[in-house]
């Protein structure tokens, strides 16, 4: 029943240019070219004649489909694009596309086409184009080394559902481009509010994996895939990029909007300045984590963690156990905030542990609350914490022979 659906989705999903706009060649060198399968012209002409720049490659898929890329380099390039095309084109008609988007945004372009599409062999379908980005992407790292890091995944319309994909399993990804993007197959046809078994390309539910930025370009008349569509990814995404709305902007036409270039250099550029440290403090800010800080500022803006095992507290029935003391230092003291038992670093004077003295030993109170303060039981260095308020007094005094006698007897 599933692939009954599956093939049955396909024939409304996928529109592949037929004939292909372009042949794959094999040069005299054994390296592949590309060449125009224009039927005006009597002789197939290449499509780029002059640029060394083209690799053409014949990728195989772990579905046994060999899918046709073209890899163009950017001497001057630190990232690398890999694009998914939508599903009525193919890379024919997308080379003068890569070609400017390779120099305005000085990247590295992988275009790939799906099976069945141009000169890729098989038909396509959802898990056809699932499998050929997850084998242009190992074609990326072997062939290339381009790693995640240095990845940023772009996907027009239907190609939104492999970047997705590929994006979801991806934790170090530097960015992902969703043009034109769709939540569901099915919710292109028709506004449904549930995911059904027969839907394809659920990136609405993808979407929520993705843990790197996400820039998300539409068109507000766009009559195709509706402008809610990505609005909707947008705001699911767990961490949005300045969205492009383009007024006017349609389905097909919003690379010849001068918005639509300026916004992706923006992009590319904060996906280049973003660093390894940067990266990493977003990751302590989603999983609840301190940022770490490498300046050392005083005792008032670091965070100590002090295990410590005391004795029973006279004041609260709670045992001190092992457990961490996460509370930031006074600005005066480098004692630690205590909550409800005795988590006292040991003493500076004797470097014995602190615990609560019994009450007849504490002739010292709290000028604020008057409660009785802590001291250490060896030598009876004061210190300045009131268990009660809780407010810090910064002095030591030193003990008389009064003390001494009431602690000997």
């Amino acid at each position: 029943m599933g692939c009954m659906f599956s093939e049955l989705a396909a024939k409304f999903a996928f529109f592949p240019p037929s004939p292909p706009t372009y042949q794959v060649k094999k040069r005299d060198n054994g390296k592949l070219t590309a060449v125009s399968a224009s039927s005006s012209s009597s002789m197939p002409m290449p499509l780029a004649a002059d640029d060394s720049s083209l690799d053409v490659l014949l990728i195989d898929t772990k579905r046994g489909n060999k899918v046709v890329a073209f890899y163009l380099k950017n001497p001057y390039a630190r990232l690398t694009l890999l694009y998914s095309h939508g599903n009525a084109a193919d890379l024919g008609q997308l080379y003068d596309l890569f070609v400017q988007l390779k120099v305005n945004l000085r990247v590295n372009l992988m275009g790939y086409d799906y099976s069945g599409y141009g000169a890729s062999t098989g038909k396509p379908s959802e898990s056809n184009t699932y499998a050929d980005i997850e084998a242009v992407y190992q074609c990326l790292q072997t062939e290339y080394g381009v790693s995640q890091e240095d990845l940023i995944l772009y996907g027009q319309s239907v190609g939104s559902g492999p970047t997705l994909h590929l994006a979801s399993k991806l934790p170090r990804l530097r960015g992902v481009v969703l043009h034109s993007g769709i939540l569901s197959g099915l919710r292109v046809l028709c506004h449904v509010k549930f995911t059904f078994c027969c839907d394809i390309y659920k990136n609405i539910n993808k979407i929520k994996k993705v843990k790197c930025p996400v820039l998300v370009i539409h068109g507000t008349e766009d009559d195709v895939v509706n402008w809610l569509h990505g609005n909707k990814l947008w705001k699911m995404a767990r961490d949005p990029y300045e969205p492009l709305w383009i007024k006017g902007g349609g389905h097909c036409n919003l690379e010849l909007y001068p918005d639509y270039i300026r916004h992706l250099c923006r992009f590319i550029q904060d996906m280049e300045n973003m660093n390894t440290k940067i990266r990493l403090n977003k990751i302590r800010q989603e999983l609840h984590l301190p940022v770490r800080s490498n300046t050392n500022t005083g005792s008032a803006n670091r965070c100590c963690r002090i295990k410590c095992c005391q004795p029973k507290c006279q004041e609260c029935p709670k045992l001190s156990g092992t457990k961490c003391c996460w509370k930031p230092k006074w600005p005066k003291c480098w004692i630690p905030s205590c909550v409800n038992c005795c988590r006292w670093p040991k003493c500076p004077k004797c470097l014995r542990p602190r615990s609560c003295i019994p009450k007849c030993l504490r002739p010292l109170r709290c000028t604020k609350c008057f409660n009785w303060q802590c001291c250490c039981t060896k030598c009876f260095n004061w210190q300045c914490c009131c268990t009660k308020c809780f407010n810090w007094r910064c002095c030591c005094i030193e003990t008389n022979s009064g003390l001494n006698g009431k602690q000997d007897g």
